[in-house]
Formats: C-alpha cells, structure tokens, sequence
C-alpha cells in the first residue's frame, strides 16, 4: 500500500493551508486540529472499506513447458469473495531472465464484476527451467487515496524447449515425401545409383536405363529404375562458444542452430540415414554417436535442451580436429557457426579444408537482418553513411570467407535465421538426391 496522488494532493495543500492560518490566524490549533483529524479519519475509513487480500482468491494456469522462440497463454483468475472488484486492476508479474509478460494497459472492469479473467502470452526467449515467482496487482482504494498493492507467491515453473514445432506440425514429414517409400518415391528414380526394381522397357522412357545384360538375357528390353542411396551418416556439429551467443531477433544464434539442427535429426531419420551429433567450444564437449532412424531424435533433444553458450573464444582446430579423429566412416558433417572477419576465420577454414578431404561438409551461416539494414540506412546523415561502409565492409568480408570456402568444396548455407530450418531441410534433400554424400 502507498498514498496515491490524490492523498499527496490533499496533504500538500491541507499543509499550505496550515501555514496560512498559522500565519494569518492567532489561535488556530483548534480549526487546523480539525483539518486534519477529518482527513485521518477519511484516510482511515477509505482504507477500511477498501477490498483486501483476505476479500481475493487467485488461481493461476500456465502451462508446464513451451518451445523457445514461442509465446505461452497465461491466467489470472481473479474472483472476490465477498462484494465486487475494484474497476481498475493493473497485474505484474515477476519472471525469470528468459521469460517476457507485459499486459498492454491496466484491465479496467464492469461495475458490480465479481469475477475476471486477465490474460497475457509470455514470451520463451531462452531455453531451461524458467520460474514465474510472483503475481502483483495494483487498484485504487475505494476513494481513490492509496494505491493497494497485493502479491502473491506463485512458484510456477515452466521447461522451456528447443523448438521442435515443424516436426510436430508435420511439416518436415511433408517435405520428406519424395525421400520416402510410398507414391512420392517415384520423383527419385533414375537420379540414384540403388537399385530400385527391373521393369520392362517402353518407349518414352530414358534410354539410358535399359540394362543390357538382363535383356539379352530375358531376350527384351529391360531397364533399370533406381532411387537414392540411404544409410548415409549424417553428424551435426553446433559450435557453442561466445559467438553463438549473439541474440538475432528473439533468439540467440545457438538457439536457431539447435532448432535447425534438430529438424534435420527427425529428417534424417526419415531419410533412411544415421544421425550423430557434436557441439564445441573452447572445448570440445557432448558426442552422441550416430544412430538409425527415429533412434537418435531422442537422445540429441535431451542433450540440446542443456547446451549452453560458452563465454569464452571458441577453438576450432581441437574441436574438428577431435570430430575428425572420432569418423571413420565418410560421412555428411553439418557445422553451425560463426565468425566476425576473415581474420578470426583463417583457423575455421583451414580445419573445413582438411575435413573435406574424407567428408562432405555443409557449413551453416545466418546472417544478422540488424547488419544488414545498417548496410542500406534509410537516412543520409554523417553517422547513418560512416555506419553503412563499415557494416557494408564487414558484409564484404563475410562473402569473401563463404566463396573461399565453397572454392575449397565447402557447403555453404548462408541465410536469415527466421528461415534456416526450411533452408536446411531443402538443402539436405538436394544432397540426397544428387548423392554427393
């Protein structure tokens, strides 16, 4: 509880009066006594009359998890035990780094409302468990001279996830149809080198296929029909050192490199391939060695859920060196990093150079929409053109870096992070189909 800006008002200028009739008046301690009495028991009165904490019941509903990068409903359900509510309520809450609530404005209710129901999203913008420790309402007394402040405990958690909602939604199932077996497999035949089935030879079809061993043998012409190769194996390396910690957009880069790369884990999985996984910093830290199908979704969601980013610089000559040492078999490696120059990337290219010798690398890039809107400023100021050529020097830079490496074999996948799960999954399919693996 705390006085409002009427009762401040009303002393302040009770206090002026005070000092007129002291001033102007002999005997005034009678009438200023009065004065003042009467706004005490005013207060008193408006106070007592008031709705308390005892007159409030408050039950909460949240859910118990959510995806990073998603938002969450949360309630308040308000009711009063005896009487009506006050007709203004402004709610708080108190929230773990991680967790964003605002309301837009106070709720401001019916008359005579005994029950209400304020509702906001929270906003998930860091994974881990996440508390939201308190609610606070604030309302005016009845008449409007103090500002009532009422918490409640709630020790409400929730687990917030890497984002796994175009699995769930379907999309990624989708999107792999062609990769599958059933009637879109048909859209691959004749592109890979596993035989599919032998059918006999009519015209329209690529001549190329007709097998002419089994055709002088059955003594018709029969072709070939194939599809691409499965049981590849595919490891998808995260870098998590201090890089990686850039927030771009809700989100810090780490958390759209772990939502990507476990989309490309239930993708692949559905390709027929195995799938490991690999993250570094500093050090080099979590190996999950590859596994079939649906197998591996489970444990790399488990451990993407504690990955964190590390502050210090990351080493990529001990980490890829190490994941060199632990692949004996050739295999699709997807790395998700950072650099900030062609400096600091001389080591991270040297190290994809001689990973490329055995492996096929995709090296996975988002770019910052923040640079790249300072590359084009929207106003021609002195400070808007110098901050355009160095954002623009640095985008140049970056381009510079990403040709080198595609010169020497690299993959590359440089794209916003809003759609890098889509990005990736496509270009993973295409990978399958050309069988560069």
């Amino acid at each position: 509880m705390r006085p409002a800006r009427l009762l401040i008002a009303l002393v302040l200028g009770l206090t002026a009066v005070s000092v007129v009739l002291i001033v102007s008046v002999h005997d005034s301690a009678r009438p200023l006594a009065i004065l003042w009495g009467v706004l005490v028991v005013v207060a008193l009165g408006d106070l007592l009359t008031s709705v308390g904490r005892r007159n409030i019941a408050i039950r909460i509903d949240a859910p118990a998890n959510g995806f990073n990068g998603m938002s969450v409903p949360f309630a308040a359900h308000i009711a009063a035990r005896r009487g009506v509510l006050p007709r203004r309520i402004e709610p708080r809450l108190t929230l773990d780094k991680g967790l964003e609530a605002t309301w837009d404005a106070p709720a401001v209710l019916p008359p005579k409302t005994r029950e209400v129901t304020l509702e906001t999203p929270i906003q998930l913008t860091e994974r881990g468990e996440k508390a939201i420790s308190n609610l606070a309402l604030k309302y005016a007394s009845r008449l409007g001279l103090f500002d009532i402040i009422l918490n409640w405990r709630l020790e409400r958690t929730i687990t917030v996830l890497p984002n796994i909602n175009p699995i769930l939604s379907g999309d990624i199932h989708t999107r792999m149809l062609p990769l599958m077996d059933g009637m879109k497999d048909m859209n691959l035949r004749g592109e890979g080198s596993e035989l599919h089935q032998l059918r006999e030879f009519v015209p329209g079809m690529d001549p190329r296929s007709i097998d002419w061993k089994r055709s002088a043998r059955m003594r018709s012409l029969t072709s070939r029909e194939t599809r691409a190769e499965r049981n590849h194996q595919i490891i998808l390396c995260v870098d998590s050192g201090h890089l990686m910690g850039e927030r771009v957009g809700k989100l810090l880069k780490l958390d759209h490199a772990i939502n990507a790369a476990l989309a490309l884990t239930w993708a692949g999985g559905l390709g027929g391939d195995s799938v490991g996984f690999y993250s570094f910093s500093s050090q080099p830290q979590h190996f999950i060695p590859p596994r079939p199908g649906r197998a591996a979704f489970g444990r790399v969601q488990v451990t993407c859920a504690d990955l964190h980013y590390d502050a210090a610089e990351t080493n990529h000559t001990l980490g890829l060196s190490h994941l060199n040492g632990k692949l004996s078999r050739r295999s699709l490696v997807v790395i998700f990093s950072d650099f900030v120059d062609s400096v600091t990337a001389e080591l991270l290219i040297e190290n994809l150079a001689v990973m490329t010798r055995q492996h096929l690398v995709l090296y996975v890039a988002m770019r910052d929409p923040a640079l790249q809107d300072t590359a084009r400023p929207g106003e021609l100021s002195m400070d808007a053109i110098s901050r355009s050529v160095s954002a623009a020097q640095v985008l140049q830079e970056r381009q510079a870096v990403l040709d080198r490496l595609q010169r020497l074999g690299v993959l590359c996948l440089d794209t916003d992070p809003g759609s890098l799960t889509s990005a990736l999954i496509s270009r993973y399919i295409d990978i399958k189909a050309q069988e560069l693996i």
